[in-house]
């Protein structure tokens, strides 16, 4: 599914449409999590704050996922495997890690793992409390 940003620009999706559905069931896991377009292409908020970001819609592109990162793990992430991560533009400099989302064997436990730490550090603490509760 095309997604659509504010200004009703179209990014036709470059990721296998079974991978956008698995991102979007675990994005939407998380309690008050949204999905709203931005800049043509696919997000995840928490109180319309970003914590995911699914990019690389574009002819050409590499379809990725943007996410915030702990302090230092990009850095590690990036360092330790760059087929697979990097330093996104633009938010990259404020701790935000790229995913590649086109390898064959795209571990979705370490991608889950990666999105839920985005969303602890972007959610209110309240719910990130509930998250521990549960």
């Amino acid at each position: 599914m095309p997604s659509v940003d504010d200004d009703g620009v179209v990014n036709p999706s470059s990721l296998d449409p079974q991978h956008l559905h698995q991102l979007r069931t675990v994005c939407l896991a998380f309690p008050e999590a949204t999905e709203k377009p931005a800049w043509g292409d696919p997000s995840w908020r928490i109180r319309d704050r970003i914590f995911a970001m699914q990019k690389g819609n574009y002819d050409g592109g590499r379809p990725s996922l943007w996410l915030k990162a702990p302090a230092g793990a990009a850095e590690v992430l990036v360092s330790s495997d760059q087929d697979r991560f990097f330093v996104p533009p633009y938010v990259g400099q404020k701790g935000w890690i790229g995913v590649y989302l086109d390898s064959p064997d795209l571990d979705w436990e370490e991608l889950g793992d990666l999105i839920t730490d985005s969303y602890r550090l972007i959610a209110p603490k309240r719910l990130v409390a509930g998250l521990d509760k549960g």
